[in-house]
């Protein structure tokens, strides 16, 4: 699957590995969070980097004793109306300091990636076929939100204090 990053596709230099799978000598590998769980010690005695997936039902805090070992956190989105994973990616930034990759899989739709941005997500996992221009396009769409941000841009209730003291 493409793998997208500030609207722009990157090539992905990371191996999803099943929980079953052999673990490679080198090389980033991305594991479940059970496998993470379940082979802690192995994953760690590897000096290539390690990736962990976490699903909607694993808060950011299961990881969060960890993330200095994490080069990537995969964070899942099983339906496109879920919300849990946009909260999890902001807490892994805001909450526990996380300043490394997160990547976001599954049921995304464009109009999201804006807020994923927001929430602290770097890269995007797409579907194949996908017009990367669009999900590009969408980064520029609605450049005001309402909320704060993990980022450096303003929220609309800020803009306007300012502009009322000016």
């Amino acid at each position: 699957m493409p793998l997208i990053e500030n609207g722009r596709a990157v090539a992905d230099r990371w191996v999803s590995l099943a929980d079953d799978a052999a673990l490679p000598a080198e090389g980033g590998v991305i594991v479940s969070f059970a496998r993470w769980q379940a082979e802690r010690d192995a994953l760690l005695a590897r000096s290539a980097p390690l990736g962990v997936r976490l699903p909607s039902t694993v808060s950011a805090g299961a990881v969060a004793p960890d993330l200095e070992r994490f080069a990537l956190v995969v964070v899942e989105f099983p339906k496109f109306r879920d919300g849990r994973g946009f909260t999890t990616a902001r807490e892994l930034r805001e909450r526990w300091g996380y300043t490394g990759e997160i990547r976001a899989v599954g049921n995304i739709i464009a109009d999201q990636y804006p807020l994923l941005v927001r929430c602290g997500v770097s890269t995007v996992e797409v579907p194949d076929g996908t017009d990367v221009e669009t999900w590009a396009r969408t980064l520029n769409t609605v450049t005001i939100a309402y909320q704060a941000s993990v980022g450096e841009d303003e929220p609309l209730a800020l803009l306007r204090r300012r502009v009322a003291a000016a």
